[in-house]
This record gives structure tokens, C-alpha cells and sequence, in this order.
């Protein structure tokens, strides 16, 4: 394997859904709206390579779903730019699988359990993209000999900064965020802390 993927999604939300784990009764299911992903080079000097970027139409149990304001405060996708380029679900996941093509996928948590799968069930349609294909990058920094407790306290968008890296321009954006974590892991097979065969598989 010569290369990877890594991807970040962004999903439906209200300011305080998370603190409730999504069971307010006005809290929205957490729907996928955006993905975004680039290719990373797993040969010295493990550089960035080709972009994805998507956006998704919510569609929710009773119809489309209109993002909160707080959604478009966080992410900047605003219902004008959602009516202008979301992609229906299924199109935008085969989109997503003909660019990731056989490499491995990996996200910052589980991007594909938190935003690709809810909006799956309620959709009823199943992820082009098997589960065994994701990985955690989580788990990549642990045998780089981050400690545990360091990376429970990292997210997508500040990665970059705790490894002394320039932080991408937008936080809380897809591709922003993908290209974060790809830096960092980019960084730590640079520096050796990583070796391709850690990241050339996800280990299901």
C-alpha cells in the first residue's frame, strides 16, 4: 500500500446536542452534510497529495432537514450553500468510495460510526465502503508514543497546533480538518515515530 486517506465528516448538531449525546427532543439526528478527505503518501516525504471535498443534503426520518444556526456558526455550511451543492447521500458515499479507491481510511475517532452511519439508517441504504476499511488515527498517535491521556484532549482541528504545525485556515470544515490530521501523521512518519506499515492498514 503506497498511500491513504484520511477523511473528516461534519454532521448535523445543536450548540449543546453533544453534552446530551443527541437525546433532547429537539436535538437533530446527527446527519452527515459534509465529507472531506486527502491522499497520503506513505513514501518519504510523505506528502499531501489529491483533495475530496462534499457536500451532502440532509435528509431527515420526515424530509430534508434545514442546519441549525449554530451549525452554520460552527462549520460555515449555510442552508444557500447546501441548496447549491449537496449531493444526495448515496451519490455523495459513491463518490467518496471511487475517490478513496482500495486504500485504507483513516479519521480522527470514527468519523464513519458518528456521521456516515446514522445518516445511512435513517436513509436505509448501506456504506459503499465496509467498516473494516476505517481506522482511528487516534490509535496511530498511541504507537507513535503519544500518552492516552495527551490524546484524549486532542481534536481535528487543534491537532496540527500540539505538534507545532500551522493550523489550517477554517476549523470545523471537512477538508480543513482531514488535512490536519494528515500533517500530523505526515510528521510523525517523517520524524520516525511512525513507520508506513503502522498506517498502511486499519486493522479493521
Amino acid at each position: 500500500m503506497r498511500e491513504v486517506v484520511v477523511f473528516d465528516c461534519e454532521h448535523l448538531t445543536n450548540e449543546t446536542s453533544p453534552s446530551r449525546f443527541w437525546c433532547g427532543p429537539d436535538d437533530p439526528d446527527p446527519l452527515l452534510v459534509q465529507i472531506g478527505a486527502v491522499r497520503l503518501s506513505l513514501e518519504a516525504p510523505f506528502a499531501l497529495g489529491d483533495s475530496f471535498d462534499c457536500i451532502v443534503a440532509p435528509v431527515g426520518r420526515d424530509g430534508p432537514v434545514t442546519p441549525s444556526d449554530f451549525f452554520t456558526r460552527l462549520t460555515g455550511i449555510d442552508a444557500a450553500r447546501i441548496a447549491r451543492e449537496g449531493l444526495p447521500l448515496a451519490e455523495a458515499l459513491e463518490r467518496f468510495a471511487a475517490f478513496a479507491g482500495d486504500a485504507p481510511l483513516w479519521s480522527w475517532g470514527k468519523d464513519e460510526i458518528t456521521s456516515i452511519a446514522p445518516a445511512c439508517f435513517v436513509a436505509g441504504i448501506v456504506s459503499p465502503v465496509p467498516a473494516a476499511r476505517f481506522g482511528n488515527a487516534a490509535a496511530l498517535l498511541l504507537k507513535a508514543g503519544v500518552p492516552l491521556e495527551t490524546i484524549h484532549g486532542l481534536r481535528s482541528h487543534r491537532i496540527a497546533a500540539h505538534f507545532g504545525l500551522s493550523p489550517e485556515a477554517q476549523a470545523h470544515d471537512g477538508l480543513a480538518d482531514a488535512r490536519a490530521v494528515a500533517r500530523v501523521l505526515a510528521h510523525l512518519l517523517a520524524e520516525g515515530r511512525l513507520a508506513a506499515s503502522d498506517v498502511a492498514r486499519t486493522g479493521g
